[in-house]
Protein backbone atom coordinates (compact mmCIF):
# COMPACT_ATOMS: atom_id res chain seq x y z
CA UNK A 1 0.00 0.00 0.00
CA UNK A 2 1.83 3.15 -0.90
CA UNK A 3 0.47 6.96 -0.55
CA UNK A 4 -0.28 7.05 -4.77
CA UNK A 5 -3.00 4.12 -4.07
CA UNK A 6 -4.16 6.02 -1.39
CA UNK A 7 -4.18 9.64 -3.22
CA UNK A 8 -5.65 7.71 -6.64
CA UNK A 9 -8.64 5.77 -4.09
CA UNK A 10 -9.70 9.02 -2.94
CA UNK A 11 -10.07 10.45 -6.37
CA UNK A 12 -12.10 7.84 -7.50
CA UNK A 13 -14.49 7.53 -5.06
CA UNK A 14 -14.98 11.29 -5.73
CA UNK A 15 -15.09 10.81 -9.44
CA UNK A 16 -17.08 7.63 -9.47
CA UNK A 17 -15.13 6.52 -12.88
CA UNK A 18 -11.91 4.73 -12.87
CA UNK A 19 -11.70 7.05 -16.40
CA UNK A 20 -12.09 9.77 -15.47
CA UNK A 21 -9.44 9.41 -12.96
CA UNK A 22 -7.21 8.21 -15.64
CA UNK A 23 -7.62 11.30 -17.75
CA UNK A 24 -6.90 13.25 -15.31
CA UNK A 25 -3.54 12.05 -14.25
CA UNK A 26 -2.83 11.36 -18.12
CA UNK A 27 -2.47 7.54 -17.74
CA UNK A 28 -4.65 3.94 -18.51
CA UNK A 29 -7.81 3.03 -16.93
CA UNK A 30 -5.71 -0.16 -15.88
CA UNK A 31 -3.39 1.82 -13.99
CA UNK A 32 -5.65 3.38 -12.12
CA UNK A 33 -7.22 -0.15 -11.44
CA UNK A 34 -4.49 -1.30 -10.53
CA UNK A 35 -3.89 1.20 -7.21
CA UNK A 36 -7.12 0.24 -6.50
CA UNK A 37 -7.16 -3.40 -6.54
CA UNK A 38 -3.35 -3.55 -4.39
CA UNK A 39 -5.29 -1.66 -2.14
CA UNK A 40 -7.96 -4.84 -1.68
CA UNK A 41 -5.47 -7.39 -1.96
CA UNK A 42 -3.92 -5.77 0.84
CA UNK A 43 -6.97 -4.87 3.08
CA UNK A 44 -8.98 -8.16 1.97
CA UNK A 45 -12.47 -6.49 1.40
CA UNK A 46 -13.82 -4.87 -1.52
CA UNK A 47 -13.07 -1.51 -1.61
CA UNK A 48 -15.56 -0.12 -5.12
CA UNK A 49 -18.92 -1.37 -6.48
CA UNK A 50 -19.50 -1.25 -9.90
CA UNK A 51 -22.69 0.94 -10.85
CA UNK A 52 -24.16 1.38 -14.32
CA UNK A 53 -22.40 4.88 -14.43
CA UNK A 54 -19.78 4.07 -13.03
CA UNK A 55 -17.94 3.20 -9.61
CA UNK A 56 -19.09 3.92 -5.66
CA UNK A 57 -17.31 3.04 -2.48
CA UNK A 58 -18.38 -0.14 -0.61
CA UNK A 59 -18.79 0.33 3.43
CA UNK A 60 -15.42 -0.80 3.63
CA UNK A 61 -14.32 1.72 0.84
CA UNK A 62 -16.28 4.60 2.73
CA UNK A 63 -14.15 4.15 5.82
CA UNK A 64 -10.97 3.36 4.16
CA UNK A 65 -11.81 7.00 2.02
CA UNK A 66 -12.38 8.85 5.02
CA UNK A 67 -9.02 8.08 6.59
CA UNK A 68 -7.06 8.19 3.51
CA UNK A 69 -8.55 11.45 2.98
CA UNK A 70 -8.16 13.21 6.56
CA UNK A 71 -4.25 11.29 6.55
CA UNK A 72 -3.67 13.09 2.80
CA UNK A 73 -4.63 16.05 3.83
CA UNK A 74 -2.99 16.81 6.56
CA UNK A 75 0.41 15.19 4.82
CA UNK A 76 -0.16 17.75 2.28
CA UNK A 77 -0.13 20.61 4.52
CA UNK A 78 2.46 19.36 6.64
CA UNK A 79 4.77 19.38 3.68
CA UNK A 80 3.49 22.64 2.49
CA UNK A 81 4.38 24.26 5.71
CA UNK A 82 7.93 22.89 5.79
CA UNK A 83 7.87 24.30 1.69
CA UNK A 84 7.05 27.80 2.93
CA UNK A 85 9.39 27.85 5.30
CA UNK A 86 12.61 27.16 3.36
CA UNK A 87 10.66 29.50 0.78
CA UNK A 88 9.81 32.70 3.17
CA UNK A 89 7.51 34.81 2.11
CA UNK A 90 6.53 32.93 -0.96
CA UNK A 91 4.13 30.12 -1.58
CA UNK A 92 0.86 29.46 -2.44
CA UNK A 93 -2.83 29.78 -1.16
CA UNK A 94 -5.87 27.54 -3.27
CA UNK A 95 -9.07 28.69 -2.80
CA UNK A 96 -12.43 26.63 -3.84
CA UNK A 97 -15.23 28.39 -4.19
CA UNK A 98 -18.70 29.65 -6.44
CA UNK A 99 -18.28 31.44 -9.48
CA UNK A 100 -18.80 34.64 -8.24
CA UNK A 101 -17.69 34.72 -5.04
CA UNK A 102 -14.31 36.26 -5.66
CA UNK A 103 -16.06 39.53 -7.23
CA UNK A 104 -18.32 39.83 -4.36
CA UNK A 105 -16.53 39.10 -0.90
CA UNK A 106 -12.54 38.85 -1.96
CA UNK A 107 -11.92 41.59 -4.55
CA UNK A 108 -10.45 44.37 -1.82
CA UNK A 109 -8.87 41.32 -0.20
CA UNK A 110 -7.10 39.93 -3.07
CA UNK A 111 -5.54 43.27 -3.90
CA UNK A 112 -4.88 43.83 -0.58
CA UNK A 113 -2.99 40.04 0.03
CA UNK A 114 -1.20 40.92 -3.48
CA UNK A 115 0.38 43.70 -1.72
CA UNK A 116 1.74 42.21 1.54
CA UNK A 117 2.77 39.12 -0.09
CA UNK A 118 3.54 40.26 -3.75
CA UNK A 119 5.53 36.67 -4.26
CA UNK A 120 2.21 34.39 -2.91
CA UNK A 121 0.40 32.76 -5.80
CA UNK A 122 -3.12 32.73 -5.34
CA UNK A 123 -4.84 29.86 -6.87
CA UNK A 124 -8.70 29.81 -7.27
CA UNK A 125 -10.87 26.83 -7.93
CA UNK A 126 -14.45 27.12 -9.29
CA UNK A 127 -17.10 24.58 -8.02
CA UNK A 128 -20.91 24.95 -8.23
CA UNK A 129 -22.31 24.07 -4.77
CA UNK A 130 -20.87 24.11 -1.18
CA UNK A 131 -21.53 20.39 -1.17
CA UNK A 132 -18.59 20.03 -4.03
CA UNK A 133 -16.53 22.89 -2.19
CA UNK A 134 -16.60 20.29 0.52
CA UNK A 135 -15.49 17.45 -1.53
CA UNK A 136 -12.42 19.31 -3.40
CA UNK A 137 -11.27 20.17 0.19
CA UNK A 138 -11.04 17.08 1.89
CA UNK A 139 -9.35 15.27 -1.68
CA UNK A 140 -7.38 17.72 -3.07
CA UNK A 141 -4.54 19.71 -1.91
CA UNK A 142 -6.62 23.30 -1.12
CA UNK A 143 -6.76 25.37 1.63
CA UNK A 144 -9.59 27.13 1.93
CA UNK A 145 -13.42 26.85 0.99
CA UNK A 146 -16.08 29.92 0.98
CA UNK A 147 -19.48 28.71 1.39
CA UNK A 148 -22.97 29.42 2.47
CA UNK A 149 -22.66 27.55 5.74
CA UNK A 150 -24.67 24.50 6.92
CA UNK A 151 -25.37 21.12 8.59
CA UNK A 152 -21.74 19.68 10.18
CA UNK A 153 -19.33 17.61 7.78
CA UNK A 154 -17.15 15.00 8.85
CA UNK A 155 -13.50 15.93 9.02
CA UNK A 156 -14.62 19.81 7.62
CA UNK A 157 -14.64 22.87 10.06
CA UNK A 158 -16.73 25.65 9.26
CA UNK A 159 -16.85 29.42 10.59
CA UNK A 160 -19.20 32.23 9.32
CA UNK A 161 -17.56 35.26 8.40
CA UNK A 162 -20.86 37.21 7.58
CA UNK A 163 -24.59 36.88 7.37
CA UNK A 164 -26.62 38.26 4.91
CA UNK A 165 -29.68 39.05 5.11
CA UNK A 166 -32.56 38.14 2.04
CA UNK A 167 -33.72 40.87 0.09
CA UNK A 168 -35.90 40.87 -2.87
CA UNK A 169 -34.96 41.86 -6.60
CA UNK A 170 -37.80 43.67 -8.46
CA UNK A 171 -37.27 46.14 -11.55
CA UNK A 172 -37.96 49.51 -10.70
CA UNK A 173 -40.85 49.97 -12.66
CA UNK A 174 -42.72 47.27 -11.13
CA UNK A 175 -45.54 48.53 -8.54
CA UNK A 176 -43.63 46.16 -5.55
CA UNK A 177 -40.83 48.69 -6.23
CA UNK A 178 -42.19 51.61 -4.38
CA UNK A 179 -41.99 49.82 -0.96
CA UNK A 180 -39.08 49.62 1.42
CA UNK A 181 -39.85 45.99 2.18
CA UNK A 182 -41.77 43.35 1.42
CA UNK A 183 -42.82 41.20 4.26
CA UNK A 184 -42.24 37.20 4.08
CA UNK A 185 -46.04 36.46 2.91
CA UNK A 186 -45.85 38.42 -0.38
CA UNK A 187 -43.39 36.18 -1.44
CA UNK A 188 -46.73 34.04 -2.02
CA UNK A 189 -47.72 36.21 -4.73
CA UNK A 190 -44.02 36.57 -6.68
CA UNK A 191 -42.75 34.55 -9.79
CA UNK A 192 -39.94 33.38 -8.14
CA UNK A 193 -36.43 32.63 -9.94
CA UNK A 194 -35.29 29.82 -8.20
CA UNK A 195 -31.66 28.73 -7.52
CA UNK A 196 -30.92 24.82 -8.30
CA UNK A 197 -31.62 22.44 -5.82
CA UNK A 198 -28.62 21.17 -4.78
CA UNK A 199 -27.15 24.26 -3.92
CA UNK A 200 -27.18 25.29 0.29
CA UNK A 201 -28.29 28.65 -0.19
CA UNK A 202 -31.74 27.18 -2.20
CA UNK A 203 -31.88 24.77 0.68
CA UNK A 204 -31.58 27.40 3.54
CA UNK A 205 -34.33 29.11 1.68
CA UNK A 206 -36.91 26.44 0.97
CA UNK A 207 -36.44 25.39 4.63
CA UNK A 208 -37.39 29.11 5.79
CA UNK A 209 -40.18 29.15 3.36
CA UNK A 210 -41.72 25.79 4.27
CA UNK A 211 -40.92 26.77 7.99
CA UNK A 212 -43.61 30.10 7.07
CA UNK A 213 -45.99 27.71 5.30
CA UNK A 214 -45.11 30.15 2.31
CA UNK A 215 -45.35 28.18 -1.36
CA UNK A 216 -44.33 30.37 -4.16
CA UNK A 217 -44.35 30.11 -8.16
CA UNK A 218 -41.64 29.16 -10.11
CA UNK A 219 -41.00 28.39 -13.99
CA UNK A 220 -37.21 29.89 -14.04
CA UNK A 221 -34.39 28.36 -12.34
CA UNK A 222 -30.54 29.66 -12.68
CA UNK A 223 -27.47 28.63 -11.63
CA UNK A 224 -26.07 31.47 -8.92
CA UNK A 225 -27.29 34.72 -7.68
CA UNK A 226 -25.64 36.88 -10.28
CA UNK A 227 -27.93 35.30 -12.98
CA UNK A 228 -31.10 35.88 -10.64
CA UNK A 229 -30.23 39.51 -10.92
CA UNK A 230 -30.16 39.58 -14.56
CA UNK A 231 -33.00 37.66 -15.18
CA UNK A 232 -35.24 40.20 -12.76
CA UNK A 233 -33.85 43.17 -14.56
CA UNK A 234 -34.79 41.27 -18.01
CA UNK A 235 -38.34 41.08 -16.35
CA UNK A 236 -38.54 37.51 -16.30
CA UNK A 237 -39.56 37.52 -12.32
CA UNK A 238 -38.82 38.30 -8.97
CA UNK A 239 -35.14 37.19 -7.25
CA UNK A 240 -35.12 36.42 -3.67
CA UNK A 241 -31.23 36.63 -3.06
CA UNK A 242 -28.37 37.67 -0.39
CA UNK A 243 -27.78 41.33 0.15
CA UNK A 244 -24.39 41.06 -1.66
CA UNK A 245 -21.65 43.67 -1.15
CA UNK A 246 -21.90 46.30 -4.13
CA UNK A 247 -25.23 45.38 -4.89
CA UNK A 248 -27.10 48.72 -4.76
CA UNK A 249 -25.96 51.91 -5.86
CA UNK A 250 -25.77 54.32 -3.35
CA UNK A 251 -27.84 56.26 -4.29
CA UNK A 252 -31.00 53.44 -5.21
CA UNK A 253 -30.93 54.30 -9.28
CA UNK A 254 -30.48 51.97 -11.51
CA UNK A 255 -32.77 48.86 -13.46
CA UNK A 256 -33.38 47.60 -10.32
CA UNK A 257 -34.51 47.97 -6.22
CA UNK A 258 -33.69 45.81 -3.69
CA UNK A 259 -36.17 45.19 -0.94
CA UNK A 260 -35.30 44.06 2.29
CA UNK A 261 -37.61 40.91 3.29
CA UNK A 262 -38.51 41.06 6.91
CA UNK A 263 -39.07 37.50 8.70
CA UNK A 264 -36.49 35.25 6.50
CA UNK A 265 -33.60 34.09 8.50
CA UNK A 266 -29.84 35.73 7.34
CA UNK A 267 -28.09 33.45 5.40
CA UNK A 268 -24.24 32.48 6.86
CA UNK A 269 -21.96 32.04 4.45
CA UNK A 270 -17.62 32.14 5.41
CA UNK A 271 -14.86 29.45 5.45
CA UNK A 272 -14.55 25.71 5.26
CA UNK A 273 -11.14 24.10 5.80
CA UNK A 274 -10.11 21.12 6.84
CA UNK A 275 -8.18 21.90 10.02
CA UNK A 276 -7.74 25.70 10.84
CA UNK A 277 -4.82 24.74 13.28
CA UNK A 278 -3.01 22.95 10.66
CA UNK A 279 -3.35 25.83 8.05
CA UNK A 280 -0.46 27.68 6.63
CA UNK A 281 0.45 30.93 7.74
CA UNK A 282 -0.32 32.50 4.44
CA UNK A 283 -3.85 30.60 3.63
CA UNK A 284 -4.96 32.08 7.35
CA UNK A 285 -3.53 35.67 6.24
CA UNK A 286 -5.81 35.47 3.40
CA UNK A 287 -8.75 34.49 5.29
CA UNK A 288 -8.14 36.70 7.78
CA UNK A 289 -7.93 39.43 5.08
CA UNK A 290 -11.04 38.67 3.46
CA UNK A 291 -12.77 38.56 7.16
CA UNK A 292 -11.69 42.20 7.98
CA UNK A 293 -12.62 43.56 4.19
CA UNK A 294 -16.16 41.79 4.48
CA UNK A 295 -16.26 43.40 8.04
CA UNK A 296 -15.38 46.97 6.70
CA UNK A 297 -18.08 47.05 3.86
CA UNK A 298 -20.64 45.48 6.35
CA UNK A 299 -20.07 48.65 8.61
CA UNK A 300 -20.60 51.21 5.34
Amino acid sequence: MTLDDLRVFVAVCQAGSLSAVARDLSCTQSAVSQHVKRLERETGVQLLERHPRGVAPTSAGQILRAAAADGIAGLDSALRNLKELVRGDAGSVRVTTGATTVRHFMAEAVVDFRRRFPKVSLEFRTETSSRNCFDALASSALDLAWITLGSPVRGIEQRSVVALPWVLAVRADDPLAERSHVEAADLADIRHIRLPESSSSRAHLDTAFAELGIQVRSDTSVADWDTAILLAELGLGHAVVPALPGQQAPDGSGPLRFLPIAGLPELSVGWAVRRWDALTPLARAFADAVGATCARRRGK
